[in-house]
């Protein structure tokens, strides 16, 4: 039966499944969803492995049942319950010699242990990352019982993120809910015996001479009983065309039951580069061809570079706002339908946040595709927070770390939008254990992915260290600072201490409910920037929080929420949303004249600057949205200024002007009287 036939029949067979699968994209072609009703249960005296209840001879009806993927701890039925539950799953298979089956699961928080007809399959620690496992020997012809159970207590020492092991009284928990459960996509796929299992794409442009080298690395997993020499064919594509390019492959032989890696280059010429950046997000697709199996990933051809104190994109520098995106909504926790991640990748670009670490974990891939399409810088990082000292010096916490780095870099490394990669947020950057482990994780880290720049957030940059080694920073190519006050003082200082590495306000913020409420937050985004903008090594801001979200850290408030947000929990606006918006906008609008005609046209005329301070980057092929039509207004650099005249036909005493993005999003407002 062909892998097509194969699909066909299980669609068929899960058809009730799918309509929770269209709510979640899964970045595999070939993937068939295991979505919809499963059956569930708590744990809470960790009786399930001792009474077997991952068997089919267990009683079913003292299940609940639920939709999958699911977060239990959003689950009205099931929210403050921390610890061990179960998820069992039947679907029909029907067993093809020759083919490989693989069962996916994008993320499952926090420890989850995997059962199949009754034998165990395997164990996973890491609540953000994607894990799979090959599970064809336990598959059998007609009904198939998966039996998950999944733990979520990471508040206590030895997990990633997890409780602090200081002793210090209410400081021992995560400062974000350790939603639990199956929160993202479990589903399948179908593979030959020998089958490419991953593909990392380096596409390196030579931005002197415009040219560009292409090479892979194209992981091969043989399951095979015999010794193999792949072939392999790349094919790329371009705006659906074919690039046409010359390969150089190293030829490889995979011994049986073993996995291999391919390597292959070619060269771009200037004619077939398009480079991508922020406004212009030009997307390449590769695929590779392994016998009967392809894979696909889409790429960028972007340069990205550290220069005298700045951040060069192509050879230009940028100076971007950005924010925190905390995982959180109400009524689904930590799990991120398409419409949510498309709504806050909305809000978040049209707001001006485009450079800033998400958060402190991976989230769904989806956000990074859309950063891809629609341009957005962003740096992935891994779960270190606040780990003390003895838990950095731990081989056992360092082993999770890695482990867990790697499924997020292996997961993410194709991505454009993907410029830098952080080690940690507020760990204790000044001891000898966090030195050690910036040193240790960023060396680790280059060796998996060297094309990337590296970091990680740091809370004792404020603390005023007297000298560069006696702080981690030492290690990064660019400050990451989370400040929260004084920024003028902590700003100038960190710039004597590093004068070469520019500076990211990895947080900063305040909360909503602060003395001077929203109105006071909204008026911190504007004091804070203008001492940004006085200080040309400061490459962005990524303000703490884009939302609010639910939390058991203390200092919460009662309603279990942490009010950071420009926007609330449900994605509603406030003042300093606005603000933001305002302060990030790269073009100033200025009216310099209005004329009424006597015959109903009308004319305005404009001064537009793009700013030069912050934000600031090249200003390409932008409009101005009204009323009566949109404009394509004149190229502009970096403190450039230009006239430009609108002519209008009927108009109110006010007009609104937004400023759009080549991208189709919103740059800023601005709102001129005509008189």
């Amino acid at each position: 039966m062909s892998i097509k036939k194969i699909f066909l029949f299980l669609t068929l067979l899960l058809s009730s499944n799918l309509s929770s699968f269209g709510q979640y994209k899964i970045s595999q072609s070939n993937a068939i969803p295991l979505h919809g009703e499963w059956s569930f249960a708590l744990d809470p005296a960790e009786m399930g492995q001792i009474g077997k209840w991952y068997e089919s001879k267990v009683e079913s009806n003292r299940f609940d049942k639920v939709t999958v993927p699911h977060c239990f701890s959003a689950d009205l039925r099931y929210q403050f319950y921390n610890g061990t539950v179960w998820y069992r799953k039947t679907f029909p298979w029907k067993t093809t010699a020759g083919k490989r089956i693989i069962l996916h699961f994008d993320a499952a928080y926090y420890k989850t242990n995997i059962w199949l007809n009754d034998q165990k399959v395997g164990v996973h620690e890491g609540g953000y990352t994607p894990f799979s496992f090959d599970i064809t020997d336990f598959l059998k012809d007609g009904d198939n019982l998966l039996a998950v159970s999944v733990n979520n207590d990471t508040w206590k020492v030895g997990t990633i993120p997890g409780a602090k092991d200081n002793n210090k009284i209410n400081d021992a928990f995560m400062g974000w809910v350790n939603y639990g459960g199956l929160i993202r996509p479990v589903y399948l796929t179908v593979e030959p015996e020998v089958y490419a299992d991953n593909v990392k794409i380096e596409a390196v442009p030579d931005l002197a001479k415009g040219t560009a080298v292409l090479t892979t690395k194209l992981r091969i997993k043989n399951a095979s009983k015999q010794t193999v020499s792949p072939k392999v064919n790349y094919v790329v594509q371009f705006k659906d065309k074919v690039v046409a390019l010359n390969w150089k492959i190293k030829s490889a032989t995979i011994s049986a039951g073993q996995t291999g890696i391919i390597e292959a280059e070619t060269n771009l010429s200037p004619a077939q580069i398009k480079l991508w950046n922020l406004d212009e997000p030009n997307l390449y697709n590769l695929t590779a061809t392994v016998g009967s199996d392809t894979i696909s990933s889409n790429f960028g051809i972007r340069k990205v570079e550290i220069k005298n104190a700045q951040l060069l994109l192509n050879g230009k520098s940028l100076r971007l706002g950005g924010g925190n995106r905390v995982v959180d909504y109400p009524g689904l926790g930590s799990m991120e339908p398409d419409w949510l991640v498309e709504k806050d990748f909305r809000l978040m670009k049209e707001a001006g946040m485009e450079f800033q670490r998400l958060t402190h974990y991976t989230p769904s891939e989806y956000f990074y595709e859309l950063a891809d399409k629609y341009g957005m810088l962003i740096i992935s990082e891994a779960g270190n927070w606040q780990l003390t000292p003895r838990q950095m010096d731990n081989d056992s916490m360092r082993t999770k770390f890695r482990s867990q780095f790697r499924e997020m870099a292996e997961r993410d490394w194709n991505h454009p939008s993907i410029i830098a990669y952080s080690v940690g947020n507020e760990y204790e950057s000044k001891s000898p254990a966090g030195l050690k482990w910036t040193k240790d994780m960023i060396v680790n880290a280059r060796e998996l992915d060297p094309t990337r720049l590296y970091t990680f957030a740091s809370m004792f940059l404020n603390t005023f260290p007297e000298k560069p080694e006696d702080e981690a920073s030492q290690y990064v190519d660019f400050i990451s600072s989370n400040t929260y006050g004084n920024h003028a003082k902590v700003l100038d200082h960190i710039h004597k201490l590093y004068p070469e590495k520019p500076i990211l306000i990895s947080e900063w913020g305040a909360r909503a409910d602060n003395k001077d409420g929203e109105i006071g937050q909204a008026q911190h985004v504007r004091d804070v920037i203008a001492e940004v903008r006085k200080r040309p090594y400061v490459i962005g801001t990524s303000w703490w929080t884009y939302n609010d979200y639910q939390s058991r850290y203390h200092g919460t408030n009662a309603n279990g929420y942490r009010p950071w947000g420009i926007v609330g929990p449900d994605r509603s606006l406030r003042p300093a949303y606005k603000s933001y918006q305002e302060e990030m906008s790269p073009v100033l609008i200025e009216k310099v004249n209005f004329k009424s005609g006597e015959q109903g046209l009308h004319q305005l005329v404009l001064k537009l600057t793009a700013r030069n301070d912050f934000p600031s980057y090249a200003i390409h092929g932008y409009s101005l949205k009204t009323s009566n039509g949109t404009y394509i207004i004149p190229d502009l650099n970096p403190g450039e200024s230009k006239e430009f005249t609108i002519l209008l036909t009927g108009f109110d005493k006010k007009l609104l002007l937004t400023l759009m993005k080549p991208t189709g999003y919103s740059a800023g407002i601005k709102e001129i009287e005509l008189k």
